[in-house]
């Protein structure tokens, strides 16, 4: 079993930063993928990005790409999603999750474990 616990969410006026923290325990991630999602009240569950626990492999949604950078500290099992020039369309509560496989996926389905989400509200 993999435990995943999100922290760093909060309310940030439009154009500031936040940064996420995902905490894992429970089993070694050499293997996965971690990623990054979020879903606002009313719409499905979106992909934010992603990154291989061993090789530090990347991968964005088109919608962050240049503004959020996501990233590992593998010393801590601890993931990080920095995210700058936040636009209230960033409104949401983002989940972190794991995937037990060396590949990524965008796909909510394709993730096997989850934290309980952290809210991020940007105001205008």
């Amino acid at each position: 079993q993999v435990q995943l616990e999100e922290s760093g969410g909060g309310l940030v006026q439009a154009g500031g930063s936040l940064r996420l923290s995902c905490e894992a325990s429970g089993r070694t991630f050499s293997s996965y993928y971690m990623g990054w999602f979020r879903q606002a009240p009313g719409k499905e569950r979106e992909f934010v990005a992603s990154i291989r626990w061993s090789g530090g492999i990347t991968n964005y949604a088109d919608s962050v790409k240049g503004r959020f950078t996501i990233s590992g500290e593998n010393a801590k099992n601890t993931v990080y999603l920095q995210m700058n020039s936040l636009k209230p369309e960033d409104t949401a509560l983002y989940y972190c999750a794991a995937r037990g496989s060396p590949w990524s996926s965008p796909h909510p389905s394709g993730y096997d474990y989850w934290g309980q989400g952290t809210q991020v509200t940007v105001s205008s």
